[in-house]
């Protein structure tokens, strides 16, 4: 079989940088839906999809090259609690990414061909612990084996390459055992790349403690990761995780952290406020530093999206 070509590589050797989307979850709080859900997101991927698609919509119009669908938290499992058999859970999976690959197709429509890059749909697939939403994806102490991480993500990694996703996002992986898993999974669907993307502890450390540089170290000759990096991180680490990155692998490298303030896993609240210094002029400082795929997580908005996109596509 002749492996695709890497998406990703063809927009970066043409475009020089890959926007991301924000935050879905952050949008579909604005259209008034309450996320204190176990599912999260996924709650109104039940409830009212096509708010959905309206929410990758907007990050289109705002200069998103790439969305990642609203998968994180929809998993066999988390579904099936609430009462979904096993056929129609992978189908409600396959369905986040018709619905972005809908709300790209109709933007494609409107003629941006020339100016920017054609946008990729993502697959996310979140940790282990977005589905115990007990606040284990900050720590990634699980305390299960590789099997069972190996059972718990097939079924819902192959639903989303099923479907049509442009690429995989392994995104908020907070230990390297479980990125080890996702890699190996990987490796069954050749054809298919990955970005992969850990949550931090602090600039040099994932969340279970594992040095960031050990993480790129041990993917840096894997061809079908796309890019590393981090994601629903504070800004105050990414500056420091770029260097990081850089200094242990060539591959490009993909940030996108919280808008500044601060998650309290325990309350499932947000403190704090967005950074004193405006996203866009972060997003420069992040792309000078070496970063390449640059959008943003937790409480981003197509405004920042927007923002980013007009100061780097100028640079």
């Amino acid at each position: 079989m002749l492996k695709k070509r890497n998406p990703v590589e063809d927009i970066l050797n043409q475009y020089g940088v890959m926007i991301l989307d924000g935050a879905l979850a952050t949008e579909l709080e604005r259209h008034g839906f309450n996320l204190n859900d176990p599912l999260w997101s996924a709650r109104v991927l039940l409830e009212n999809p096509e708010v959905i698609y309206r929410v990758h919509a907007d990050y289109f119009h705002a200069g998103a090259d790439c969305a990642i669908t609203a998968s994180y938290q929809a998993t066999v499992d988390g579904l099936a609690a609430r009462g979904l058999g096993e056929e129609a859970a992978l189908d409600l999976i396959k369905e986040t990414v018709h619905l972005a690959k809908r709300a790209r197709d109709d933007f494609w429509q409107e003629d941006m061909h020339g100016v920017r890059p054609k946008p990729l749909v993502a697959a996310s697939i979140g940790p282990y612990g977005a589905f115990l939403a007990d606040g284990s994806e900050y720590t990634g102490d699980y305390g299960i084996s590789d099997e069972e991480l190996t059972e718990f993500h097939f079924k819902r990694m192959k639903a989303l390459i099923d479907a049509g996703a442009n690429i995989l996002a392994f995104e908020t992986i907070p230990s390297l055992q479980e990125a080890k898993v996702l890699a190996t999974l990987l490796q069954q669907f050749p054809e298919i790349y990955a970005l992969l993307s850990f949550s931090l502890k602090d600039g040099m450390t994932i969340s279970d403690g594992t040095l960031l540089g050990e993480c790129a170290n041990v993917f840096a000759e894997n061809d079908q990761i796309a890019a590393i990096g981090i994601n629903c991180a504070a800004t105050t680490f990414v500056g420091e995780a770029i260097k990081v990155l850089k200094t242990y692998s060539d591959k490009p490298i993909v940030v996108y952290p919280n808008s500044g303030e601060i998650y309290d896993p325990k309350t499932k609240t947000w403190h704090g406020s967005e950074s004193c210094e405006s996203f866009d002029v972060l997003a420069e400082e992040w792309y000078k530093a070496g970063a390449r795929i640059i959008g943003g997580c937790c409480r981003t908005e197509p405004r920042h999206i927007e923002e980013i996109t007009k100061r780097l596509r100028q640079s």
